[in-house]
């Protein structure tokens, strides 16, 4: 496999990804040079896919560390996508391609936060020729959606490959438990078309996702989420079961993993999916639309939600099956299982 080597300068780079990331009016593009915004995207593109050797690298070395502590760990690797990255240098004001520390990453999924201290020891601990930069303790200190996980971040030096010496590679380090409830934002944002991952959409699938979280941390016993300090565990799985009976989330995220499922297998068959959730019959409608149908598929999906409107218990939502890809390749080996998550949930709904 021929691997691409970074040809620009970093000075370079941050100006391609200023330039590409810009919010331009109509005005200002017109005013672009052309040759400009080619030459910036051909430096994106090129620094991107500049840190496909270095995960490498580092996948083979997270692997041998992992066969004397969970031989049969999830491990997947990914380069960021290039909506996520521009939405990112878009999203933090001041925020420079170069720098940006997840464009090569890693994750790898244990089974018990006693595992997962393992092996993040395991990296603290070690010899490495690589530059460790930085630790983000999600774990200690959850986010205040109720994200957790262990950030790791390096900057590869290997004299055997000097090219690519300085690029920033992230190691993320979570428990099942964890990567399922990840796993299901990524789900939800996907299909509702909301960016919740990023702490964007709609209030109340932020706090459903926000409690569950908290309640995930009490089941593992480890730090509690923000907010959640002083609530006990009934208080916790209490606001758990009344966010997911309003929001129906059990029955959703069941019919969006059939429904992925379905759009990543009819490769061809359609641009956008409009996906049709009937929760009196347990059953999904996937009906799939070429791109020169998009305004058919939006009549479609008007029609069903004045019909759910009027008392017909439909979810509906039309979906570009891009994202659905993008969801398949950020998680390979653990792709759209949000059976842990669902089976976690309910069991924390019986505990109430």
């Amino acid at each position: 496999m021929a691997f691409t080597v970074p040809t620009y300068s970093k000075t370079q780079v941050n100006w391609a990804g200023d330039l590409v990331s810009r919010n331009m009016t109509m005005e200002e593009l017109a005013d672009a040079k052309l040759d400009e915004l080619i030459e910036a995207h051909q430096i994106v593109t090129n620094w991107r896919a500049s840190h496909a050797y270095p995960i490498n690298t580092f996948q083979a070395t997270l692997r041998k560390k992992l066969k004397s502590i969970e031989e049969k760990a999830l491990v997947a690797q990914r380069l960021k996508r290039m909506p996520s990255i521009l939405a990112k240098l878009q999203r933090f004001k001041g925020m420079k391609l170069a720098r940006m520390q997840d464009i090569g990453g890693l994750r790898a999924v244990v089974s018990s936060m006693s595992r997962l201290r393992r092996l993040e020891k395991a990296y603290m601990d070690a010899d490495f020729a690589h530059e460790f930069v930085s630790v983000s303790e999600y774990i200690e200190k959850p986010k205040e959606d109720g994200y957790r996980s262990i950030h790791l971040v390096y900057r590869y030096q290997n004299e055997r490959a000097p090219a690519y010496k300085g690029l920033l590679i992230e190691l993320q380090i979570r428990t099942r438990l964890q990567h399922a409830w990840a796993t299901a934002v990524e789900t939800m944002g996907t299909f509702l078309g909301q960016a919740l991952k990023s702490g964007q959409g709609d209030l109340a699938w932020r706090e459903f996702f926000r409690v569950s979280g908290a309640a995930l941390a009490q089941v593992e016993r480890s730090d509690p989420v923000p907010g959640f300090e002083k609530s006990s565990r009934k208080e916790t799985f209490q606001a758990v079961a009344a966010a997911e009976r309003e929001l129906r989330v059990l029955d959703r995220l069941r019919g969006f993993s059939i429904a992925a499922d379905r759009i990543t297998t009819e490769r061809g068959h359609g641009a956008y999916h409009l996906v049709i959730l009937d929760s009196v019959t347990k059953s999904v409608i996937i009906r799939p639309y070429p791109k020169a149908r998009l305004e058919e598929a939006n009549k479609d999906y008007a029609d069903f939600e004045k019909r759910a409107a009027n008392g017909e218990k439909f979810e509906i939502v039309l979906v570009s099956a891009g994202p659905v890809e993008a969801l398949r390749r950020a998680y390979p080996n653990y792709f759209l299982d949000t059976n842990e998550f669902i089976g976690q949930i309910e069991r924390v709904i019986a505990d109430v």
